[in-house]
């Protein structure tokens, strides 16, 4: 039943032969990669008026100059990953980049930084989707969260299906989000030229004075706009060949979208004097102001509502890879390096989701108070990244390398300086959070690195003398007579002489029969019955297993546990799981084998 419901959900495994055909065209990647991206135009100018408004009316002016500077950071980052994309064309991400430049712990910096970056891009996005959601229909507002997990698990399931079918979902919905745009900001302009600017509304009343802290925060909080440039440089391999080409023509388009469409949406959201509120987003508003609550308006914000939470998909394909390198690295559990049936990191996702789902329900879905620990961690991989490129061409060399050297410098002068700016503004609003986590990442990072190494060593076989096994004592545990129990004690002598069976006494009547019978069936083999005077099947088995220990001075001992399997899912839970409780035991102990001996019933 729940394979049937699997390949449901998820689809019929595919083979490794069929990856090269999941590969992706620079058209579905930029529905993919670009949604990210593109989401934060919806949320970005807000970001900016939301810090701004405290500062009153006056302050709102500054939006247009922080768009500017926002787009030509952009620029610079853009420019600076494409040539991240053409040096590492097998997947160049802050990760590999860091590491393969800086060392291990810049890299575990970087890693750190994305892998947050991802869960909270998840957060992020879907609690805007679903405020774009209730900007338009109020009621739906105390459901929000219910709403925001409901989203993130669609997306998980769309995910476990396979890149190329993701991508083949969401190219609909990104491209007409991208027309929904084109429509909103040419419609903006043409009003503008034929109508002229409205008159401005009633003067907000300051709450705190303009000051160069206030522009900084109001800064900061726009850069939110450029999550989402590394994926494409993460994703590399995601790309039909020649795959730096493809990723490469991706990304300018990527860059150029967002620059126009969020210069467009920050320059109409002045000019039309939009005052953010709570309750209603700065699209909703600026759509409304221009558009009315038609047909038109609902279209936009549907559109929007939807890239927001197919956003999500970026980090879907990100998290998954990246962790996938670092457990290939052993700096994360080897599962994750491991493809699903549907060739991709199945682990990855599931763990992107279920801690996605756990900080939307924590912060109440709000999308404000997740933001400030949003493009800290993101903009500390861009520095790291570039840094590292910075060295990455001076290694190499070159007739170019000082060009390239220079591009790459640059974007790593300007998002270091927006790590401190955020670090510094965004301090007190949470970002202290992600401070505190990086840290203690890395620690888990090297704890998981330590661990092995060490079992590396303790496995090699450089020196190893293999130990001497002999013809060992086998212990049958029975609980009565039965076929499965018969079974069992014949392929118990099958393997050894010494054959021992016990049965713990917890009710007289049933031990006494067991032992009439017994002579019967297995006149040869011992039957010892153990005391339980606290009605324990456990610590009877586990004492009699160490006391013959300590008489054959640590042999290996082999228990067998019969046990019958029946026929439907549903009859396991009228039994007990007595010979799965004894098993675990068993492992822990050294030198006791222990083997399960089915007899499978037919109804």
């Amino acid at each position: 039943m729940i394979t049937a419901l699997k390949r449901l959900l998820v689809g019929t495994p595919m083979t490794t032969a069929q990856a090269k055909h999941e590969r992706l065209g620079k058209i579905s990647a930029l529905a993919i990669f670009a949604s990210d991206m593109m989401s934060s135009v919806a949320y970005a100018t807000e970001e900016i008026l939301l810090v701004l408004v405290l500062g009153g009316t006056l302050a709102l002016q500054y939006s247009i100059p922080i768009g500017i500077a926002i787009g030509l950071l952009a620029a610079t980052v853009a420019s600076s990953y494409w040539q991240t994309i053409h040096a590492y064309p097998s997947g160049g991400g802050a990760y590999v980049v860091a590491t393969d430049n800086l060392g291990a712990l810049p890299g575990l910096i970087a890693g750190a930084a994305l892998l947050v970056d991802y869960v909270l891009t998840v957060a992020v996005s879907t609690a805007s989707g679903v405020a774009a959601i209730t900007s338009a229909f109020p009621a739906l507002f105390p459901h929000r969260v219910a709403i925001c997990v409901m989203f993130v698990l669609l997306v998980m399931v769309a995910n476990l299906r396979g890149i190329r079918e993701t991508g083949q979902i969401f190219t609909v919905p990104t491209y007409w989000f991208i027309g929904c745009l084109a429509l909103l900001v040419g419609g903006g302009f043409y009003h503008l030229l034929t109508r002229g600017t409205p008159p401005p509304p009633e003067v907000v009343s300051a709450q705190e004075p303009i000051t160069l802290f206030l522009i900084l925060r109001a800064f900061s909080g726009g850069c939110a706009a450029l999550t989402g440039t590394e994926a494409v440089a993460n994703g590399v391999q995601y790309f039909r060949p020649p795959e730096s080409r493809n990723a490469g023509v991706t990304l300018v388009w990527m860059a150029s979208i967002l620059a126009l469409s969020f210069l467009g949406v920050t320059f109409l959201a002045h000019y039309y004097h939009i005052v953010p509120r709570a309750e209603e987003t700065v699209v909703s508003m600026l759509t409304r102001e221009l558009f009315g609550r038609g047909w038109v308006y609902y279209m936009i914000q549907a559109a929007t509502a939807v890239i927001l939470l197919l956003a999500v998909n970026t980090s879907f394909a990100g998290f998954p890879m990246l962790a996938s390198i670092m457990a290939k690295d052993r700096f994360l559990p080897r599962q994750f390096a491991s493809l699903g049936d549907r060739l991709v990191f199945s682990n990855g996702i599931l763990i992107l989701a279920g801690l996605s789902c756990l900080l939307l329900v924590i912060f109440g879905g709000s999308t404000h108070a997740l933001i400030p620990l949003y493009a800290i961690g993101v903009f500390t991989a861009f520095t790291l990244s570039q840094t590292g490129m910075v060295v990455h061409w001076w290694k190499e060399g070159g007739p170019r390398w000082h060009a390239h050297s220079a591009v790459n410098a640059l974007g790593a002068v300007a998002t270091a300086v927006v790590v401190l700016v955020i670090a510094v503004t965004k301090f007190t609003h949470g970002a202290w959070i992600v401070v505190i986590i990086t840290p203690l990442m890395i620690l888990g990072f090297y704890t998981i690195r330590r661990h092995y190494d060490s079992l590396r060593g303790q496995l090699t076989l450089r020196g190893f003398v293999p130990p001497k096994i002999g013809r060992h004592p086998v212990v049958v545990l029975v609980g009565g007579l039965h076929r499965g129990v018969v079974t069992a004690l014949t392929y118990a002598k099958a393997i050894s002489p010494n054959v021992t069976a016990i049965t713990v006494d917890l009710e007289s009547t049933s031990t006494s029969h067991l032992q009439q019978q017994w002579p019967e069936w297995f006149p040869e083999v011992p039957l010892v019955v153990l005391d339980s005077p606290y009605r324990s099947v456990l610590q009877p088995v586990l004492h009699y297993i160490d006391q013959m220990e300590k008489q054959r001075d640590g042999d290996y001992m082999t228990i067998i546990l019969p046990e019958f399997l029946p026929a439907k899912w549903w009859q396991h839970l009228l039994h007990n799981q007595t010979a799965l409780l004894l098993k675990t035991a068993l492992l822990f102990r050294r030198g006791k084998v222990a083997i399960s001996i089915p007899y499978h019933l037919d109804q």
